[in-house]
């Protein structure tokens, strides 16, 4: 049976989306999919519907790499709201305990935040997309059922304290993969003794990509403006397949090399890096992902089609 064409362009890239406040990231990622008429797209990392900021959007070939964005470090600025507890952990939620925080100062704020850098423990919160023998937790949690879960570490690399403001800290929060902010703030709430909830989330950085993002109203007045099939003002603000992985070493190979290396060979590459995850190109395009074997040799990962 021949296999299905699959419908759409096939586009590759990867865009820099701010996502808005209200919706999911898999409707933001359906939205963006929809507008550039996208054969393949995914994200690469969720962000709740309260939260807004850079969700970064793999057209076609991106997507090979997109599991090495979810992998990266993240950069939020949090607004939490002292002196309230809600049973999700922000503002979305319901309040189940008030206390008085209105003799916590900034000095305060600042001694805690030395305990909540660096490697520390989370338990994940029954509101999240994590699975306990196969269901989703926050749809136990809706059901008012709550499980054992096991704390996780995440390394905290840094925390800046922007402001107190009456019952409003302001906090920048840059960390692993895996880390929950909502607990974070819950957790420094309970460490000042008053508890504390996300009332604004945004985030600003993932892994190598930081600074300019676009909007879904932009990216639908740009569609708008154009003709019936021109997608070039869209297309122009996808970023090439590996700005995802700008920070890795990179391998130039020669025309032999990169033969054998399109045919999934490893080979010896004179000068390569010991250990880890590599950039390979040929002497005009991006090839895709290597990785370094205990022999020393460079082996194919995830090979981009040379049409991307």
């Amino acid at each position: 049976m021949a296999r299905r064409k699959r419908k759409g362009r096939p586009d590759s890239g990867v865009l820099l989306l701010d996502k808005p406040a209200g919706i999911s990231s898999n409707k933001a990622l359906q939205e963006v999919k929809y507008l550039f008429r996208a054969a393949k797209a995914g994200h690469t990392g969720s962000l709740d519907p309260l939260a807004t900021g850079m969700l970064p959007v793999c057209f076609g070939e991106a997507t090979k790499i997109s599991a090495f964005l979810l992998e990266a470090d993240k950069r939020y600025r949090v607004k939490c709201k002292l002196g309230v507890v809600t049973d999700t952990g922000d503002a979305e939620g319901e309040v189940i305990r008030t206390a008085d925080c209105k003799h916590i100062s900034l000095d305060d704020v600042q001694k805690q935040i030395p305990a909540f850098t660096g490697v520390i423990e989370q338990i994940p919160p029954m509101y999240s997309a994590l699975k306990h023998e196969g269901q989703r937790l926050y749809k136990l949690a809706r059901e008012g059922i709550e499980v054992e879960r096991k704390p996780r570490r995440v390394t905290i690399h840094e925390l800046i304290v922007h402001s107190l403001n009456g019952d409003e800290l302001d906090l920048e929060v840059a960390c692993s993969k895996g880390t929950y902010v909502r607990t974070l703030v819950e957790d420094i709430g309970e460490a000042l003794g008053c508890g504390a909830h996300v009332i604004d989330l945004r985030r600003l950085s993932v892994g190598p990509f930081e600074g300019d993002m676009v909007t879904i109203e932009e990216l639908k007045t740009l569609r708008e403006a154009a003709e019936d099939r021109d997608y070039t003002a869209l297309d122009a603000l996808l970023l090439p397949v590996d700005s995802a992985i700008a920070d890795w070493p990179d391998i130039h190979l020669d025309p032999d090399a990169a033969f054998y290396m399109r045919q999934g060979q490893p080979i010896q590459v004179p000068q390569a890096p010991t250990q880890g995850w590599v950039r390979l190109y040929d002497q005009t395009r991006f090839l895709g992902v290597g990785e370094i074997q205990d022999d020393g040799k460079v082996a194919p990962r995830r090979m981009i089609r040379a049409s991307a």
